[in-house]
């Protein structure tokens, strides 16, 4: 073995693999030690056109070999979940083919096995690695043609009725905008991107139509159109049963860009650049001597210790939001693949057999709610919006949050995830070890009627006999407390839940109600779920909610100790240092400025930015660790889009802070 390059190993050996087969025959960095196939035929093959010495007829025998260093994974789209996962654990460098995965649910999973792992991850989209495109991100950078307003991109071929092929497969993840679709949306982000003063830009807005067969069910042609940031519009054209020019031409203020060979640039690609008031246009050769693959193949190897390589080529962020543009494609034109249909549950980290449960070393911290058996996570896993409809999202979010030391999520009868709990408790068979908090009687429902309605189809739809807590999610102040005390106290000797509180009820309501039980031996409310956050709000975010930020319901959750749930601890990513008072003007974040924008807010701020600073955290961290560190039982709600997210919110509970702290951050000192 090599003492200078690093030993690469090929898993699968369709038509790609021979690309890269070539182009490590020219690499600086590494050489091929091994291939592999389900076929020992094929890999001895394979092994003996491009001198592999190491020829296996398992993808497991590769991964096992020690001296591989790093995997090429050239496997069906489907697949590169499962085996990036593998080839992480097995401590593997890995180059993955585009597009990433299926879906951001299964690419989420995969980049949080390779951060575990420690090792480096790299999407295959080559042309990202060539000089061409470092050249194009620089003319860009330095307003050669203006600012950019429009981007038309395309990559389409005519592969004809060719069904048996993968990318004519629904159940592989196939079709056009998998395949060279993902091509197109890469290119745009990165322009659009660089236009705008950034590595990559998102999608604000984006429409698409297209034409899925009859029988391979994936589309076979389609066209997008994007608005990205800067009112940069974008045209975007794919397709498996279409020859087209496969261009890219960006239109400035001053001028245009025109790149013939986006792709597939060769060894003098050009880049032809037309400027307003010259006759005649600038063409610009860039020398690029090596494989276009042989570039992105040495780039993973100088990047390694650092685990991903930087922009323009493919950082973990950078497929994440590709992969999440794709969906939204595929979504516009109504392509599901097999694998996102609503029962469909992969294994926790697509490992067979796997238990899921807590991994060692986790710093979840627990407390006790009364009624609740087992001790209850202090962070606590909000359900509205983020699994919406995708049992694949949940299996995502839930696996992870569960193998970081969470076990209590929190649902309601009008988030539209009830059902979706439901089908992942059953296939991950946890039920015992989770606390599942359900909500209901929301108005007009908060009635004692609305109560007994809402637990039973709560229940039913989440197929649970019971919830471990329920909180009434508003208070309607025309019925006593007494009727709703005496309703949950029947509920609770009916067995349908073991302990319950109130959501959104005033300190005042909170306290009628828990005497009144205790002068008739009756069970009192054993929690409440108001806004509690270093900041308070302007108005109520939604219609009858309440905050217990106010110096006076925290002093009286203090004296009781009832226990809190707190919900937007983060005053809705306002606490996140992402904003200031000059986006007070942007409709986008009209919500968050009519709630959160006040100068005593933007001054709290300041002091969590200074604190998270001198205890080397972030913004959202130290916010929620004002939360989690008050004198009463405080558990947080918290409802992140993503793995990355949940995993900041979760070292939150690593910090502790002083009564003094709380108080200079919430401007009490």
């Amino acid at each position: 073995m090599s003492d200078q390059k690093l030993a690469w190993g090929i898993l699968a050996l369709g038509g790609i693999s021979h690309a890269i087969a070539k182009a490590l025959k020219d690499c600086q960095t590494g050489y091929l030690l091994a291939v592999a196939s389900r076929s020992q035929e094929k890999a001895d093959k394979f092994g003996a056109e491009y001198n592999a010495p190491r020829r296996y007829g398992s993808y497991e025998a590769l991964l096992a070999d020690p001296d591989v260093q790093v995997v090429y994974i050239a496997l069906p789209n489907h697949l590169h979940a499962e085996w990036t996962i593998k080839a992480a654990q097995a401590g593997k460098h890995i180059l993955c083919e585009k597009p990433i995965a299926t879906n951001p649910a299964e690419a989420m999973v995969m980049l949080e096995a390779v951060r575990r792992a420690g090792v480096c991850f790299l999407e295959a989209f080559m042309y990202r690695c060539s000089p061409q495109t470092a050249k194009l991100v620089e003319l860009l950078q330095s307003n050669a043609i203006g600012e950019v307003r429009h981007i038309e991109t395309s990559f389409s071929y005519n592969m004809g009725p060719r069904y048996e092929n993968i990318r004519l497969s629904n159940e592989a993840a196939g079709g056009g905008i998998m395949d060279v679709g993902c091509y197109c949306m890469s290119m745009a982000r990165l322009v659009a991107g660089a236009a705008t003063g950034k590595d990559v830009a998102e999608p604000i807005q984006l429409k698409a139509v297209g034409q899925i067969g009859s029988v391979s069910r994936v589309d076979e042609w389609s066209t997008a159109t994007a608005l990205f940031p800067g009112n940069i519009t974008a045209n975007l054209f794919c397709g498996t049963q279409v020859a087209a020019e496969n261009a890219l031409r960006i239109y400035g203020s001053k001028g245009s860009i025109h790149i013939p060979n986006p792709w597939f640039p060769g060894n003098n690609a050009q880049i032809i650049v037309r400027r307003d008031g010259q006759n005649d246009p600038e063409e610009i050769t860039i020398s690029a001597p090596l494989n276009l693959y042989t570039y992105e193949c040495d780039l993973l190897a100088q990047c390694r210790q650092q685990r991903q390589v930087p922009s323009p080529a493919m950082t973990w962020s950078d497929s994440l939001g590709n992969i999440r543009a794709l969906e939204r494609w595929r979504q516009e034109i109504g392509l599901a693949f097999n694998r996102e249909k609503p029962d469909f549950a992969w294994p926790p980290s697509f490992m067979p057999g796997k238990i899921l449960a807590p991994l060692p070393g986790h710093t979840m911290t627990y407390g006790r709610i009364a009624g609740i058996d087992q001790p209850v996570s202090r962070i606590i896993l909000g359900t509205m919006g983020h699994i919406t409809g995708s049992l694949q999202a949940a299996c995502a979010m839930i696996d992870t949050f569960v193998e970081h030391g969470g076990n209590a999520l929190d649902t309601a009868y009008v988030y539209g995830t009830e059902a979706i709990i439901g089908k992942y408790l059953a296939a991950r068979g946890i039920r015992n070890q989770m606390v599942i908090v359900g909500k209901g009687a929301h108005t007009p429902d908060a009635t004692p009627e609305g109560i007994r309605k809402h637990i039973a189809e709560s229940l039913e739809r989440c197929q649970l006999d019971y919830f471990d807590l329920w909180l009434m999610h508003r208070d309607n102040m025309d019925i006593p407390v007494e009727e709703f005390v005496d309703c949950l106290n029947e509920q609770k000797r009916a067995g349908k839940i073991r302990a319950f509180g109130g959501s959104n009820w005033t300190v005042e309501r909170l306290a009628a109600a828990n005497s009144y039980a205790r002068r008739t031996d009756l069970t009192p409310f054993a929690a409440s779920s108001p806004n509690l956050a270093v900041a308070a709000w302007n108005e109520p975010m939604w219609s009858s909610c309440v905050a217990a930020s106010n110096k006076a319901s925290r002093d009286w959750h203090a004296a009781t100790q009832l226990p809190v749930l707190a919900w937007s601890s983060q005053a809705s990513g306002f606490l996140s240092g992402a904003f200031s008072p000059a986006d007070s003007a942007n409709p986008a974040l009209r919500e968050l400025v009519r709630v959160w924008f006040n100068d005593d807010n933007f001054r709290r701020l300041e002091r969590v930015r200074q604190l998270a600073t001198r205890k080397n955290a972030t913004c959202l961290q130290l916010a929620l660790a004002w939360v989690l560190c008050q004198p009463f039982p405080t558990f947080a709600l918290i409802g992140p889009q993503n793995i990355d997210e949940m995993r900041e919110s979760l070292g939150a509970t690593s910090i502790t802070l002083t009564p003094d702290e709380l108080t200079w951050l919430n401007l009490e000192k």
